[in-house]
């Protein structure tokens, strides 16, 4: 079977090398560098099952910049583009997942496209109403970056919004390349699907923000969040997940998936996603705060990554952060060895790890890495578990 897929971050690329195993597969970007490297069996991103799999596994897996040669006499053609948050329309950008759908109607009108580029809710429906003649259905991703692979061979569901063969027939193709039998696989409406994306990752949006009020509470009372945290988490109903501290939730998804769910909540009565959104925003400013009542004259910002094991730094909790910390006038330094350039954020690069830990009077980090141990009595974190 030919597969398409258009789009090669972390759910495209892992996608496509999870259906190469049995598949053949062309990964369609925009992007000559990206191309070059995965036909060169390189990965550019950073995870390690997707470096692995590149480097040993016998995949029919091909990286073009041709669309006609990606998606010509494709079975399937998934769709995995950006969908960023535009705070002007309050509302995702989608227009590349149209552009996308309109060129696999031009070059493979009989293919099953499958959207898994994360949409607003009724999104896929208008999009059947515009291809009438089209098999197009969405199919939500649970990545994390980082573990993209191994998320998708170790799914903890599949879901597919399409109740037809096509949809179950994609359903076979997923489960076919996954590691762990008997994959909990539901079959429901598009919009549905939809919903129960932007719904996942809001509730994770939720405990992001509740275990920070925690944090905050704690900290301001001068009382011992950790023992708070295991105390509640002992609870088998909260469990112990997703429950470490930072300084706010992050990343690709979390951000604006939470707001675009609120900005579906318009016509509908809410309290709570609006209230986990300003949460975010207040942990963020109670950060900043914590960190100026030091009366630090350089902060450095040790990575700008939201977790340990990415190389992505989209909208990252600290970018905001050093906004606030700048506006009070304070000098701040940043060690991101993956950063480009002497200037991110109009803040210093520093890329000498020595010269930036006695540059620093105090030093800023989301996650804790023991290659601060030698410094830890200036570095201010709310790491608590050492994980992320």
């Amino acid at each position: 079977m030919k597969i398409a897929v258009i789009g090669i971050g972390y759910v495209g690329l892992s996608n496509a090398l999870l259906l190469a195993q049995k598949n053949t597969v062309y990964a369609l970007d925009i992007l000559s560098d990206k191309v070059e490297m995965l036909n060169a069996r390189k990965s550019p991103l950073k995870d390690a099952e997707i470096e692995e799999f590149l480097a040993s596994n016998a995949l029919d897996f091909h990286a073009t910049l041709d669309a006609k040669e990606a998606l010509e006499g494709a079975d399937f053609v998934i769709i995995s583009t950006p969908t960023d948050y535009d705070p002007a329309k309050d509302f995702f950008d989608t227009s590349t997942v149209e552009s996308s759908v309109a060129l696999a109607q031009e070059l493979s009108p009989e293919a099953a496209v499958v959207i898994k580029s994360t949409v607003p809710v009724g999104f896929t429906d208008n999009l059947r109403q515009q291809y009438p003649q089209a098999d197009i259905f969405f199919a939500p991703e649970f990545l994390r970056e980082g573990k993209a692979l191994y998320d998708n061979l170790h799914p903890s569901r599949i879901i597919i919004g399409d109740k037809g063969e096509k949809g179950k027939t994609f359903a076979s193709l997923l489960t076919e390349g996954a590691v762990e039998d008997n994959i909990p696989v539901l079959f429901m409406g598009a919009t549905e699907a939809e919903a129960v994306k932007l719904f996942s990752n809001t509730y994770l949006a939720l405990r992001v923000a509740y275990f920070n009020e925690l944090d905050s509470y704690a900290e301001i009372r001068n009382l011992d969040t950790a023992e708070i945290i295991r105390g509640v988490c002992m609870d088998p109903r909260i469990g112990d997940n997703y429950n470490n501290p930072s300084f706010g939730y992050g990343g690709y998804c979390l951000p604006k998936d939470t707001k675009q769910l609120l900005a579906n909540y318009r016509h509908v009565p809410q309290n709570l996603i609006g209230a986990i959104v300003a949460a975010n925003r207040t942990r963020k400013e109670h950060i900043a705060t914590r960190i100026l009542e030091r009366h630090p004259q350089t902060v450095g910002i040790y990575r700008l990554t939201m977790k340990s094991g990415s190389d992505n730094f989209r909208m990252s909790a600290i970018q905001d952060v050093i906004r606030l910390l700048r506006a009070e006038g304070v000098t701040v330094l940043i060690y991101e060895p993956i950063a480009a350039g002497d200037k991110i954020f109009h803040s210093e690069i520093v890329r000498d790890f020595g010269e930036f830990k006695r540059r620093s009077d105090l030093i800023v980090a989301n996650r804790w890495s023991d290659e601060l141990s030698d410094v830890k009595e200036k570095v201010y974190t709310r790491d608590l578990f050492r994980r992320d």
